[in-house]
């Protein structure tokens, strides 16, 4: 039967994603690990009105089970979702293979800064596209799409015939969008044009005849009044 219903949904706003805003093209070097960034004061009310959205689902929309980034922003948005979704709390797993893309050597650099300091990764970067390029101990959005399509054949067993939440970040969104649909991954470089994805969005793919139909992608209706 497969898994019956994928509601993806990015981090509310972090630390990093505003300090990164603020910077714009001044050359910026973050130093906390990526692992270990929280949320803003936005964040944390955008992860509470992902709750409410999930309060106000119809019972044949409510998510039974919970996959989640080990990414402390991640891990900190279902958290406050849960609790102002005031439900019953469905089983959660933390699953490695959602975490956000790697960056390897190039982490705490915005662009700006990688220009400045490794000029020769920004033009292998413009070069080899965003698809293929791997940064030096990092990854490439086609390594990411790689362990999201393990991740995906597992959820088949696991979550057979459920409704399957997951709290992840942009890059996972992306691969999922481009997992689901099954394509070749000569055709990954399309899904970048529904880049970005936006925090606290919410991307629904529920069964229909023989595969997955995607319902809404990169969705923060439920996020109004902020932007």
């Amino acid at each position: 039967m497969g898994v019956a219903r994928i509601m993806a949904v990015r981090h509310g706003e972090s630390e990093a994603n505003l300090a990164y805003q603020r910077a714009g093209d001044t050359p910026l070097v973050y130093e906390r690990g990526d692992d270990e960034v929280g949320l803003t004061g936005l964040g944390r009310a955008q992860a509470a009105a992902l709750g409410r959205l999930l309060a106000a689902l119809p019972p044949g929309e409510v998510p039974e089970l919970v996959w989640c980034s080990p990414y402390r922003r991640a891990l900190d948005t279902w958290e406050l979702a849960l609790a102002s979704w005031g439900g019953p709390p469905p089983p959660v797993t933390v699953d490695e293979r959602l975490r956000d893309q790697e960056a390897g050597l190039l982490a705490p650099y915005n662009l700006a800064a990688i220009g400045e300091r490794f000029p020769e990764e920004l033009a292998r970067r413009r070069s080899e596209g965003e698809y293929s390029y791997r940064p030096p101990g990092g990854e490439s959005l086609a390594d990411v799409v790689l362990r999201l399509r393990a991740f995906v054949h597992d959820l088949d067993g696991r979550a057979d015939g459920r409704r399957v939440l997951i709290v992840a970040h942009d890059s996972v969104v992306l691969g999922l969008r481009h997992v689901i649909a099954g394509g070749p991954d000569a055709e990954l470089a399309a899904v970048l044009d529904f880049a970005p994805v936006l925090n606290a969005s919410v991307s629904i793919w529920h069964t229909g005849g023989a595969g997955f139909e995607l319902v809404s992608f990169n969705d923060i209706t439920h996020l109004a009044p902020w932007p």
